[in-house]
């Protein structure tokens, strides 16, 4: 069973077909993508298959994505989750995005600090890691917030729109929280 997961404002919880829409609208904006290391969607198709790639890594315990939805309003605002989960070795790295409209509300580290009390807690995790595009200041300052710390940047890394980027590489164990 796909565990749900509740924080004071959020509710985190598996990614359906009906929540293609919401997903195609995150993925299809440039601002929220501008990051990501990956192109932007330019059909539903894209996003009907993300949901079907979270649903296939999540039963083939390589990763766990949850859609984020604040309580009072119905409909995904972005995912969160784990990707490159490798059990045996107790490590994975989280991924998130929000939709622009609902940026700079602290969403994206209330539900951050959710899963990885997940991560540790409930899947044995002793690392959680974070790639990042050195350029992503937002998203630097937010896991360190979190108590993630930098390992190092891994030159030319990811591209995105046919150009190379750095990175830097973030890591939090678990008997650092």
């Amino acid at each position: 069973m796909f565990p749900k997961l509740e924080t004071q404002r959020l509710i985190l919880r598996e990614i359906t077909r009906e929540d293609v829409e919401s997903i195609f609208a995150c993925f299809a904006s440039e601002e929220a993508m501008r990051y990501y290391g990956q192109d932007v969607f330019e059909d539903r198709g894209q996003a009907d298959n993300l949901v079907s790639f979270f649903a296939d890594s999540y039963q083939g315990k390589r990763g766990i994505r949850w859609g984020i939805e604040r309580k009072e309003v119905p409909g995904l605002i972005g995912t969160i989750g784990f990707n490159a989960w490798l059990p045996k070795h107790r490590r994975a790295e989280i991924g998130y995005e929000i939709h622009p409209e609902h940026w700079r509300r602290g969403y994206a580290s209330e539900a951050a600090a959710s899963i990885l009390a997940y991560g540790f807690e409930s899947m044995d995790l002793a690392r959680i890691g974070a790639v990042v595009f050195t350029e992503n200041a937002a998203s630097s300052q937010m896991l360190q917030k979190l108590g993630f710390q930098q390992d190092g940047v891994l030159r030319n890394y990811m591209v995105q729109a046919g150009k190379s980027h750095d990175t830097y590489v973030y890591s939090i164990l678990r008997k650092e929280i």
